[in-house]
């Protein structure tokens, strides 16, 4: 029997012809959990990046689940999300997770993006590396605004005159996104879009 990967209460699933056929999808979350989060679909147009779509509010259960997995380390969470992720990067190019510091990711234990793509079975490209270990949560809007850059190219990467998708956990100010945006625009990239789980 599956169990919900939040509550841990038991999936209530009955029988069914995919499940028969062996092709249903495993269910990762109860009902009562599933509901619990408030789905958005905000698209926003930007100044340097092109265009963002965010799939979800940041609401309590949204709180809740960030801090269970990226904070306690929940990784199996990871899958929640995959079908959301794969649904909306379906037939995208070039993805680009945003990058965590090394020393972050050591302390962490893993990079919670390239995870959430992973599990959505995304293929991606590490095309930034973070010169930073300041945490965007930690900082005001002003402070963030103020910041020097983010990110740097990596040495290894060439970058095309077409789309390329960043991809991040949570958009609040857009300064995470509009410094890596900058980073491959002004290496040449013909566009940049986005696409944020949550939207605070």
């Amino acid at each position: 029997m599956n169990r919900c990967l939040l509550c841990e209460q038991q999936i209530d699933r009955r029988p069914t012809w995919q499940g028969l056929l062996g092709v249903e999808k495993k269910q990762h979350l109860c009902v009562a959990c599933s509901k619990s989060f408030q789905r958005a679909d905000i698209i926003e147009e930007g100044e340097i990046f092109d265009r963002v779509h965010s799939l979800y509010d940041y609401n309590e259960a949204m709180r809740e689940f960030f801090h269970q997995y990226k904070f306690l380390q929940d990784i199996a969470l990871a899958a929640v999300f995959a079908d959301d992720l794969r649904t909306i990067l379906k037939g995208r190019k070039v993805v680009v997770p945003i990058p965590m510091h090394p020393l972050k990711r050591v302390e962490r234990t893993f990079a919670h993006v390239d995870e959430l793509l992973t599990r959505a079975s995304i293929s991606f490209h590490q095309l930034l590396d973070k010169s930073s270990t300041d945490v965007m949560g930690e900082k005001t809007r002003e402070e963030r605004l103020a910041m020097e850059p983010l990110f740097k190219l990596k040495e290894e990467a060439v970058i095309e005159p077409i789309t390329y998708t960043i991809v991040d956990d949570i958009y609040t100010t857009g300064t995470t996104l509009k410094q890596a945006a900058a980073v491959l625009k002004e290496s040449g990239a013909a566009r940049v879009e986005a696409v944020t789980l949550i939207r605070a």
